[in-house]
């Protein structure tokens, strides 16, 4: 049970409050539409003690009309969410409070262990140590480039006889090793050379196969606090952190010349994809007035997540008639950006499926008597529905209007036909790629995927995790640290369950039951901190088991190629060092701040050894004082 003392440097400011309480006629708390906010909202109530009546108010836009609403439908505070926020607090500290000190004992001082930290810096760790073990192979194909009179177009070497071509998809996503379905041909590179050589200049090339599909798109759902984060990140290059900053300007509200602020957006913490009724009709009548009638499709997105309460909408704009266009001379560039981004999302999820004919053209040529089918593909746009107003993201392929029988090659073609020509043919090498680190925007995705964490949770945790060393970005990837990996072995080792993806969304789940009124906050906390009965489950009991047999964390890199000895690093006080066998004189040697995991092999780890060793023979004698000179 928490026990809350007033800060010191808050002391004044509550006694200001609490005079102007005694003052007012009743209290209005207008704190934010989430578990945070009614948190807050709980707190002022019980510090203040007001005599007068207290009324909840609670709004997700800052608009007149919203405020003027919630006015007239005041509430009190909801216990059941505030009992939900207390029990993430105390159960966030009785974590960090537990294990940080675990790891200050065995890693470093200074560290923390964070219930979703945690399991976020395993992730990216694992991700790395998956990018290690993975081995890169190399394949072929060919590539023709083909002409017609409406323009250029491509076909890539597909089958061999009746043996397709090994692709991308014939390889382990996580090894890198070739794991075939069925039949398939590997090309290597004079293969692939001689292939593009002959089917230059063979002839005829001979259409065996047209494919042609309707496809429909449609629109995404309206933008979530992780979902706008990963937009944002890809197509405007913020930062989780940066787009929230800048959504939160939008949500405050700017003066658009009236003298007052109006928000331009909803609440931008949520994890709820549903649209009030007011928005629906704004984006009917925009959408019917500017389109017409057929681009309209009204949609009532449903929120997957049961514990969606964050806030009860999507992210919107307040008003769908405030065009970007229309805020162009109120907005800074980059809010103006974010703001376009997601009236284009709210408009574009209530319109019509776009429609497109999607073409497959195969193409034969025999060399040597066996046929080398080359495969085209491409669409034609026939109903742009919300392309509209999101416009077509990639570009369409052409392709010629061909039937199955039709010769191709040459510069004339029969009657009644548009000649298509083969320009080239090009060998092309492919590697298989280990599995991508992941950037702020896919760690969030990834989160929200497993149920780890909440909408307010995504951003701070990012951030910790890099202000704490334990990651550095290198680009737009998040790396692990050798501390960040360390840490996680640690952890994954001696308390498996505590940084486990599902016990920590197990948690959360809880966390909604508590909301719900379903669980009992005390009952929860005791049985994570001490177990259940005398099954040892409780945190505290497995730390005390677990201590005595930490040992100092050592990151093998591998074996020194003369001499055999295992090669690690290790954590020290105020630097990261490569030990070879057991650390004698000469095998020790400090690891560069900027020399990443990815980088140091068993050779580098052995070069560094050598330059450590060579530190104590100077390079030469300065001329004036006598002295030698170093390299340190």
């Amino acid at each position: 049970a928490p026990i809350y003392v007033i800060p010191r440097g808050s002391k004044k400011r509550v006694t200001e409050l609490k005079k102007i309480v005694k003052k007012a006629d009743e209290i209005l708390l207008a704190t934010d539409e989430d578990r945070e906010g009614e948190s807050i909202s709980w707190h002022l109530q019980e510090v203040l003690q007001p005599d007068v009546p207290v009324r909840r108010i609670a709004f997700h836009e800052i608009t007149r009309d919203a405020i003027l609403d919630a006015l007239e439908n005041p509430r009190s505070v909801d216990e059941q969410l505030v009992q939900a926020q207390e029990a993430r607090r105390i159960l966030d500290r009785l974590f960090g409070y537990s294990l940080s000190p675990v790891l200050w004992k065995k890693v470093r001082t200074k560290l923390s262990a964070g219930r979703v930290q945690s399991v976020a810096l395993r992730l990216i760790v694992e991700r790395e140590e998956e990018r290690q073990r993975f081995r890169v192979s190399e394949y072929w194909d060919v590539e023709a480039l083909l002409e017609s009179e409406g323009g250029e177009f491509t076909a890539t070497l597909n089958r061999v006889g009746d043996e397709r071509l090994v692709s991308s998809r014939d390889f382990d996503s996580t090894t890198g090793e070739l794991d075939p379905k069925g039949e398939v041909r590997l090309l290597g590179e004079e293969e692939a050379k001689t292939i593009a050589e002959k089917s230059l200049t063979e002839r005829p090339w001979t259409v065996t196969r047209v494919e042609r599909k309707k496809q429909k798109k449609r629109p995404y759902p309206p933008f979530t606090t992780s979902t706008l984060q990963q937009v944002a990140s890809g197509r405007l290059r913020m930062s989780p952190k940066r787009t929230m900053r800048v959504a939160q300007r939008l949500y405050e509200g700017i003066d658009l010349g009236g003298g007052e602020r109006e928000g331009l957006i909803t609440y931008m913490r949520t994890d709820s994809v549903t649209l009030s009724d007011k928005a629906l009709a704004e984006a009917a009548s925009y959408i019917e007035a500017e389109h017409g009638e057929r681009y309209h499709r009204l949609r009532r997105y449903k929120t997957k997540s049961k514990s969606a309460q964050e806030a009860h909408e999507a992210i919107r704009p307040t008003e769908i008639g405030r065009t970007p266009e229309s805020m162009t001379k109120y907005l800074k560039k980059e809010e103006l950006a974010l703001y376009r981004l997601i009236w284009e999302q709210t408009v574009a999820s209530q319109m019509a499926d776009a429609i497109l004919d999607q073409t497959t053209l195969e193409l034969t040529v025999a060399l040597d008597g066996e046929d080398h089918v080359y495969r085209a593909t491409g669409s034609v746009l026939r109903f742009p529905g919300f392309f509209a107003v999101t416009g077509r993201r990639g570009d369409d392929t052409f392709l010629p209007d061909l039937e199955e029988g039709d010769e191709i090659g040459e510069e004339e073609a029969p009657e009644g036909k548009s000649p298509v020509v083969i320009r080239n043919t090009e060998p092309k090498g492919h590697e298989t790629r280990p599995p991508a680190r992941y950037t702020e925007a896919s760690l969030v995705k990834k989160l929200e995927e497993e149920g780890i964490g909440r909408p307010s949770t995504y951003t701070p945790t990012i951030s910790t995790i890099q202000e704490r060393d334990y990651v550095v970005k290198k680009g737009s990837a998040l790396v692990p640290t050798y501390v960040g990996i360390a840490v996680t072995h640690l952890l994954r080792e001696h308390f498996p369950r505590y940084v486990d993806v599902r016990f920590t969304a197990r948690l959360e789940d809880a966390l909604d039951e508590i909301a719900a009124g379903e669980l009992d906050r005390k009952e929860f906390l005791s049985r994570f901190y001490f177990g259940e009965g005398t099954d040892g489950l409780g945190l505290e009991s497995k730390i005390e088991e677990e201590l005595p047999k930490i040992d100092y964390p050592a990151i093998p890199v591998g074996t020194d190629p003369e001499t055999g000895k295992e090669i690690r690093v290790r954590i020290g006080r105020r630097s990261i060092y490569v030990q070879r066998g057991q650390g004698e004189e000469g095998d020790r040697a400090t690891v560069p701040v900027d020399l990443l995991i990815d980088e140091l092999t068993p050779e580098k780890a052995r070069e560094l050894l050598e330059v450590r060793a060579k530190a104590d023979e100077p390079l030469g004698i300065d001329e004036e004082t006598g002295k030698s000179i170093y390299v340190k």
